[in-house]
């Protein structure tokens, strides 16, 4: 077993080299489709391993990414991982300040960018990145600054002044200099405070929690996945990334969930990491086609279905199986067909799946393998296995890691994948990480007498989108706060594909708009109501949000008058929102906000 991603990735194009037919990553651009063998992207990770070396960039330097997934993502990933460069990818949706904080936080030296949209956003605080020397652009650029390079002529003038076989030794020579504690990565994640935190992954961790996986989720070289999460994310890094890599497997790669439905058809993959979302949306697509159907088809779809519920339920006697063979041949087997055809299986994490889709999917006789962790846990702490899955569980811990229940209730975890701790945060690396090497994940769980991990409740109060994006909710409402309409406001935002808020409206200030636009004495009740006062607040909370994250912001409020108090039970003594109270007293009002699209 490789003890370092650096090893893992010459193993693996060794054990390929000379494979002309066999294809490691593979991109549709319009309509032509891009395809990389293992040598070509050795090839390729050879030479931009040496432009970095030319530029003065060394081991244990951070280095950015900013890109959306692509092919040249993997190869700027294994060139740094490969010398002992620590990199530090971010979603490319972050604004200008966020990129600030975060690499200026962790002194980056370089930073890789895919387009010119990414480089202005660096541009727009380059002068407050003080260590920042160099940006690589993945597209080609022109542009007068020396210190912006394209990454291609980069690679040009590499390979123009040196030869392969040299490249290729200094690369080994590095790669084979990197240790299993060296620092591989700073996956930037939410914290409480808004300010995101560093967690910092070696190579021990990664490729712990990839070996580990294996005995969970058989892939081989055979098997064929379709990849369109965000390679910034711990999850996709690790499953769709380093797991594939690591046998050989081919990754399609899509940087957009919109294409999936079309690429499934078209790739036909074996396997798919996903987050709910993706099962979210398949499901209103199968429901809404069949309410498109005629009233006998209608019919039949609702037969098929029962006799599904009955089939998972157990109830599997001679008639059954004629029965469940018949609802499979004229419905389910066609939904399938939908996804490609080979599906051996999903892998969603990222979020909690809801049990219902986890339900309707395993009607239709596709298996949704629901994993747990987190990115400190790199990520995966338990995840099903194919002969053993329970909806409404998150699986059993893998073998490499150790799962208990502390007294609160709070799940701990330790193990080689947990985290080394938060950059440049020796504070929150204590409250993460115990005396004993126990990860605290801030959820709430038991374990059942099967050994299944369930998720029961949040200890912290981050929200995690069924995207899977990390989103914490106090500097969101710190920023609507702000309105001088707000008297208090609460964001939701767990497990829904955006955020919403309920908003609480300050009597004084909505009195007082009332008096300036001719409604003196109007309840404030009906006022909360009125279609110009709502325009103005939203255009507000619009403004006040201008610096956050398309995925951080509110996209819709539901008003209220009457505020949370201890009295009601909406708040604690110590006057903090009892969130969960709130989301019950006002289910029917958030499900609202839903309800009608975005």
């Amino acid at each position: 077993m490789s003890a370092t991603i650096s090893q893992l990735f010459l193993d693996v194009c060794d054990s390929f080299h000379g494979r002309t037919d066999k294809h490691v990553y593979i991109q549709r651009i319009g309509s032509n489709w891009s395809r990389l063998t293992h040598d070509q992207l050795k090839y390729r990770v050879e030479a931009f391993s040496e432009a970095l070396r030319r530029l003065g960039i060394k081991a244990g330097d951070r280095v950015g990414i900013v890109a959306e997934n692509r092919l040249d993502w993997t190869m700027v990933d294994f060139a740094m991982v490969g010398m002992g460069v620590v990199d530090v990818p971010v979603f490319p949706t972050l604004t200008a300040k966020q990129l600030q904080f975060i690499y200026a936080d962790c002194s980056a030296t370089c930073i890789i960018v895919s387009n010119t949209a990414q480089l202005n956003k660096i541009k727009q605080v380059w002068s407050e990145l003080p260590e920042l020397k160099y940006v690589i652009v993945m597209n080609d650029v022109q542009d007068s600054d020396s210190r912006i390079l394209s990454l291609q002529r980069l690679i040009d003038d590499v390979e123009s002044s040196s030869t392969a076989e040299a490249r290729a030794a200094t690369f080994r020579t590095l790669a084979n200099h990197v240790k299993p504690e060296d620092t591989l990565t700073l996956i930037y994640t939410s914290g409480t405070t808004g300010n995101p935190k560093g967690v910092i992954l070696t190579h021990g961790n990664l490729v712990s929690n990839v070996f580990n996986s294996h005995t969970v989720v058989t892939l081989t070289e055979h098997d064929s996945l379709l990849s369109y999460l965000p390679l910034c994310h711990i999850f996709e890094r690790m499953a769709g990334f380093y797991l594939a890599f690591s046998v050989g497997a081919t990754v399609t790669i899509t940087d957009s969930i919109e294409t999936v439905a079309e690429l499934m058809r078209v790739v036909r993959p074996t396997i798919m990491t996903s987050v709910p979302r993706l099962f979210e949306r398949i499901r209103m697509r199968v429901l809404g086609n069949v309410q498109k159907e005629s009233p006998l088809k209608q019919a039949i779809f609702q037969w098929a279905f029962s006799v599904g519920e009955r089939w998972i339920d157990g109830r599997r006697g001679p008639l059954m199986l004629i029965q469940h063979g018949i609802a499979d041949k004229l419905v389910f087997s066609k939904v399938r067909d939908r996804t490609g055809g080979n599906l051996r299986f999903f892998v969603s994490g990222g979020a909690a799946l809801n049990p219902e889709i986890g339900r309707f999917f395993a009607i239709l006789g596709i298996t949704i393998l629901e994993g747990y962790g987190l990115t400190e846990s790199s990520p995966v702490i338990s995840i099903h296995r194919l002969e053993d899955v329970v909806i409404g569980t998150v699986g059993t811990p893998l073998p490499s890691v150790e799962v208990k229940i502390a007294g609160d209730g709070e799940i701990l975890a330790r193990g080689a994948s947990i985290m080394k701790g938060y950059w440049n945060n020796p504070e929150a690396t204590r409250e993460a990480l115990d005396d004993e090497g126990f990860l605290h994940t801030g959820d709430i769980g038991i374990i059942t007498e099967r050994g299944h991990l369930k998720i029961t409740d949040r200890k912290k109060h981050i929200l995690v989108s069924s995207g899977g994006k990390n989103i914490a909710p106090q500097p969101i409402e710190a920023a609507i706060a702000q309105c001088q309409f707000v008297d208090q406001v609460m964001v939701i935002g767990d497990a829904r594909e955006y955020c919403t808020a309920i908003v609480v409206l300050d009597k004084d200030a909505v009195n007082a708009w009332a008096d300036k636009n001719g409604r003196t004495g109007t309840p404030v009740e009906e006022l909360a109501q009125d279609p110009k006062l709502v325009t103005t607040v939203e255009r507000e909370l619009s403004s006040l949000q201008k610096d956050l994250s398309k995925y951080e912001k509110a996209r819709r409020y539901a008003f209220l008058v009457e505020p949370f108090t201890v009295e009601n039970g909406l708040m604690t003594p110590t006057l903090k929102v009892k969130r969960k109270a709130v989301l019950e007293r006002y289910a029917d009002l958030i499900d609202g906000l839903y309800s009608k699209g975005d």
